[in-house]
């Protein structure tokens, strides 16, 4: 539904930021998204989306919300997915876009912005090229293998963020996962639903502190979790494995 519709306000852009234990590092978050939003034509937002954490990140985005009116806060229940989701029902913009806000340069957004822009029937979504640690460059091996298997998927970083679309692709794109696999459950229905995916590499993803929310039991989730993905998408949508990529 269009945000005009709702008695409020369009905006051009909306940049959907889950916060969760970030407190100190939120200035220079909502900074980075200013200065992507400097470069993109027309009017923008910044959604602070805090899903929990013990910290003072709630007071600290109200206080960032109260000062500047291109900053609104959201509050969500605990976890991923259901913070991106809540700030996309949230969105006023024609352009959407989340994104990790803890690794996400400036530079990378803007990019991101750019490409959403002019590809209008398409999801971009950035595509990390470099990992800081050599377990985290593992995992991310074997998760997109598992992924492009189960899936079918062409993507090389399911997981890749920002992510950008335009919001008439909400409706097709009807996300539900709660958790860590809704970047999963986009690219999977991209697919279902002959969706162009544009990956743009990214090649700093250096963490600006904060609390990591991936811990042992999250990870073996992210592992076991995508078989019952399949099984609830593939009866209905016919999602094939046999269109993986070779």
């Amino acid at each position: 539904m269009r945000a005009e519709k709702l008695g409020v306000t369009a905006v051009a852009t909306s940049i959907i930021l889950p916060v969760y234990y970030q407190a100190v590092e939120l200035p220079e978050i909502v900074e980075r998204a200013h200065l992507a939003l400097a470069h993109v034509d027309g009017d923008g937002e910044i959604l602070l989306v805090a899903n929990g954490g013990g910290d003072e990140t709630l007071s600290v985005a109200a206080a960032l919300a109260a000062a500047d009116p291109t900053i609104r806060l959201i509050t969500s229940q605990k976890g991923w997915g259901a913070a991106v989701i809540a700030g996309l029902q949230a969105a006023r913009g024609e352009l959407l876009c989340y994104t990790n806000s803890a690794r996400t340069q400036a530079r990378d957004l803007e990019l991101a912005l750019q490409y959403g822009a002019v590809n209008t029937e398409a999801v971009v979504k950035a595509s990390r090229k470099q990992r800081n640690q050599a377990i985290r460059r593992a995992g991310s091996v074997l998760y997109n293998f598992e992924a492009r298997s189960l899936f079918g998927l062409a993507v090389w970083d399911v997981n890749g963020t920002p992510k950008v679309f335009h919001r008439r692709l909400l409706d097709r794109l009807k996300l539900t996962e709660q958790g860590d696999l809704i970047d999963l459950e986009l690219c999977a229905l991209c697919k279902i639903h002959n969706i162009p995916v544009v990956e743009i590499p990214v090649y700093d993803t250096t963490r600006i502190n904060g609390k990591a929310t991936t811990n042992l039991r999250s990870a073996l989730r992210l592992y076991s979790e995508p078989f019952a993905m399949r099984r609830r998408l593939s009866p209905s949508r016919k999602l094939r494995t046999a269109d993986a990529p070779s």
